[in-house]
């Protein structure tokens, strides 16, 4: 009887782990699933300029080099997004970004940089900074509240063509209607391992963000995302 007892829970055990195994393949192709689908979409996103008239232009902010000068990335959105001002689509430009790690913060340098060597009027100028935070959802929240505030609606968001999908998704949570406009279309320019890394972290930045909305992972999702996630 011993015998049969232990071989029915033997049999109740490998059921339950085979039932638990299914489950994990299944939520990992599933998470494969839309990890994918997610990767695509920020792909596609970032290779179509969709830039049209709007109430503002937002210059989304990337590193700074040591000496204040703004990197490359911060650079090329930089004149990206003069260049959608000088044709005329906005005609105000907002240059996010606080300081983050860096001496001084995105958004000063862009603005600088603009009013100095590529001739934006200072009038049409304006810079969100955030204290030292840098994070697009931050950039989100300040660049909503300076264009709430100024009764404006619309803006043309200009970043990485990778970064886009993800700043869309945040900006559109704040209220504002987002058109987007990459630094380059050409994602083939792009090393491939880069790209497909680039993909993967901004799919999981959504994943982050929204998975923040369940009260209890807002924490530890918080402090995840604002070591990773710029």
């Amino acid at each position: 009887m011993a015998f049969a007892h232990h071989g029915c829970y033997n049999l109740w055990v490998k059921r339950v782990l085979r039932i638990v195994g299914l489950l994990i393949l299944a939520l990992t192709l599933m998470a494969v699933l839309v990890v994918g689908v997610l990767s695509w979409q920020i792909n596609r996103l970032g290779s179509q300029d969709l830039a049209q008239p709007a109430d503002a232009i937002v210059i989304l902010g990337a590193r700074v080099n040591a000496d204040g000068s703004p990197s490359s990335d911060l650079l090329s959105r930089t004149f990206h997004g003069i260049d959608l001002y000088n044709a005329g689509l906005a005609p105000v430009v907002i240059c996010a970004g606080g300081a983050g790690g860096d001496r001084l913060s995105a958004g000063a340098v862009a603005c600088r940089y603009a009013a100095e060597e590529l001739g934006l009027p200072a009038d049409n100028a304006l810079f969100a900074q955030e204290g030292n935070a840098w994070t697009t959802a931050d950039e989100a929240a300040k660049v909503s509240s300076i264009m709430r505030a100024n009764g404006w609606r619309s803006a043309i968001l200009v970043s990485h063509p990778l970064h886009l999908f993800r700043a869309k998704w945040l900006f559109e949570r704040e209220g504002i209607e987002v058109y987007t406009s990459p630094t380059n279309t050409n994602l083939r320019r792009i090393f491939p391992p880069l790209r497909a890394w680039y993909s993967l972290r901004e799919a999981g930045g959504v994943l982050l963000t929204a998975a923040q909305d369940l009260p209890f992972v807002d924490r530890l999702l918080t402090w995840l995302s604002d070591r990773v996630y710029g």
